[in-house]
């Protein structure tokens, strides 16, 4: 029906699209040399506006006033930051939480080790030009995680089965491509894939938010790494944490970073930067509830076969003894 073998063979894809710096490769990664002796940490994240904290930190440098050197590794999107952090390519990744659950069975010692950004308006529900009602929709695309749990909570949230439209597995730079062809009628993604979908024959018809769907963005690494190396992710963490208040107090100098590291368009990031609240903290129980709340979602979907476990993959307390 639609992306319910989304788990079967994506790694070797996945890592075939990671956007490395010259030097990066498996064998290179060091979490405890790097130039001056300090840290060398590559961080996996995907290539859009909500990592904004990410890329400031970079150009101005404050990954190296902390005393870490940071490598940050672009990938697609969707679930490839933490698949990057399983394959060992890199130590942390940044992930929505929907999307690095559904990896955690799989991969039981990945960890969460607290949220740096949240939204319910950042993805957005896009439909083709002349579908103007919800009841229209027979094809919709997805990437994996949070992609294909907004889509099926915004089909119920309309009284549509999910099971009744074709759902096809994609990668956000496709899917504008997808509805200009016609191939689809709708999808429900994040920036800047929403707005070229709305200039590529689309219009915005609303938001995660408008049918009770919020995330939250997640540092993750994987505890063997951790163990180890708890000082220099707590370091890292409290950077990202800087660097979110920056973006809160200057989105130009974040739109500005953000096209000198990946060319989002300077005005189209300024415009989006609101939608998203950039602070972080430490994982609550109300995330351990809407965590079992997803679960319950990707068991019932077949997407996993068990739930992970939430008390050993959710650290709470992490933040605050270590990032904070």
């Amino acid at each position: 029906m639609d992306a319910l073998n989304v788990r079967r063979g994506r790694l070797p894809a996945v890592l075939m699209t990671l956007v490395l710096s010259s030097a990066c490769t498996a064998g290179a990664v060091d979490s405890a040399g790097g130039a001056a002796g300090r840290p060398t940490v590559r961080v996996a994240l995907g290539v859009d506006a909500s990592y904004a904290p990410f890329y400031l930190a970079e150009e101005q440098g404050l990954f190296e006033k902390a005393g870490v050197n940071v490598e940050l590794v672009k990938t697609e999107g969707g679930p490839a930051a933490t698949e990057a952090v399983t394959a060992g390519t890199a130590q942390i990744a940044a992930n929505a939480d929907s999307t690095a659950l559904s990896l955690m069975v799989g991969s039981p010692g990945l960890r969460a080790l607290g949220v740096f950004q949240s939204s319910d308006r950042y993805l957005k529900v896009v439909l083709r030009d002349g579908i103007t009602s919800p009841k229209q929709i027979k094809t919709m695309a997805s990437i994996a995680g949070l992609g294909l749990y907004a889509t099926h909570s915004y089909l119920r949230h309309n009284g549509i089965d999910p099971k009744s439209v074709k759902i096809l597995q994609s990668s956000p730079p496709e899917i504008p491509g997808l509805l200009e062809q016609g191939s689809i009628e709708a999808y429900v993604l994040f920036e800047p894939w929403a707005a070229r979908g709305d200039a590529a024959g689309g219009h915005i018809a609303g938001r995660i938010g408008d049918f009770g769907v919020k995330y939250v963005q997640w540092l993750i690494a994987d505890q063997k790494w951790l163990k180890g190396n708890e000082e220099v992710a707590g370091k890292i963490f409290k950077v990202v944490a800087e660097a979110d208040k920056l973006v809160t107090d200057d989105p130009d100098a974040a739109a500005k970073a953000s096209n000198q590291q990946v060319k989002l368009p300077v005005a189209d990031t300024k415009k989006v930067l609101p939608e998203i609240t950039f602070a972080a903290r430490g994982i609550d129980d109300a995330d351990v509830t809407e965590s079992r709340k997803i679960v319950d979602f990707l068991l019932a979907q077949k997407l996993i076969k068990k739930s992970p476990d939430l008390d050993t993959a959710l650290l709470k307390g992490w933040y605050e003894q270590h990032g904070k």
